[in-house]
């Protein structure tokens, strides 16, 4: 399987027509049959900002996706519409692994989710503590916080100071006043604020998805 996050940068004025050309390119996608999973996001603040979550067969299964009209449609339209080049980030597991299809949880009609991506840059020498500490951050998450959806935590090919955390909740306030008031969060934190390159802040993505 070949999982990957694909970030894109757009020109304010052509924001809804690069979505539209996103959800094309998804509908497109559903048909082929070495798709897995695609997910599209938007910024909640930054609406310029999107990203796609997807999950593939093989790398020949993404590569035959690439040759498909309405995929060429989006890297066309890019040319003119993007702030920035496309963005690719090839995704590797980590202890505990994604659950996927086998994730009891789901998101109910009554939910408000909040979803996250955090990319984040850390210092060489905090990586294995890191992903030691997430180790047990994320076990106590899926198992204890009912707000929880989601939490995977990834590695990025080919860049090693590179972690990224995929994350939905129920609503936003599991993730502020429940999630990180928990021993393992606050330890994490303490842990990032150490390791991390800068301010969190920066690396946090809240989205919708779209």
């Amino acid at each position: 399987m070949l999982t990957q996050i694909v970030k894109f940068d757009v020109k304010p004025k052509y924001v809804e027509t690069f979505k539209q050309a996103l959800k094309l390119n998804q509908l497109g996608a559903s048909n082929e049959a070495g798709l897995i999973e695609i997910r599209l996001f938007q910024g909640k603040q930054a609406v310029t900002k999107f990203f796609a979550y997807e999950r593939w067969e093989s790398a020949e299964a993404l590569a035959e996706h690439g040759l498909q009209p309405y995929t060429k449609e989006v890297f066309s339209l890019g040319d003119k519409a993007l702030n920035a080049p496309v963005e690719v980030m090839k995704l590797n597991d980590t202890t505990p692994a994604p659950l996927h299809e086998n994730n009891p949880k789901y998101a109910q009609p009554e939910d408000d989710v909040f979803s996250i991506f955090f990319i984040f840059k850390i210092k060489p020498e905090y990586r294995s503590e890191l992903l030691t500490q997430f180790t047990t951050h994320i076990k106590h998450t899926r198992k204890e916080e009912p707000g929880n959806i989601v939490f995977d935590l990834y590695t990025v090919n080919g860049q090693d100071d590179t972690l990224v955390v995929y994350e939905h909740w129920r609503k936003e306030s599991d993730v502020w006043d429940i999630h990180f008031n928990q021993p393992y969060a606050v330890n994490t934190g303490k842990l990032m604020e150490k390791a991390v390159v800068g301010e969190l802040a920066q690396y946090m993505h809240f989205v919708t998805e779209i």
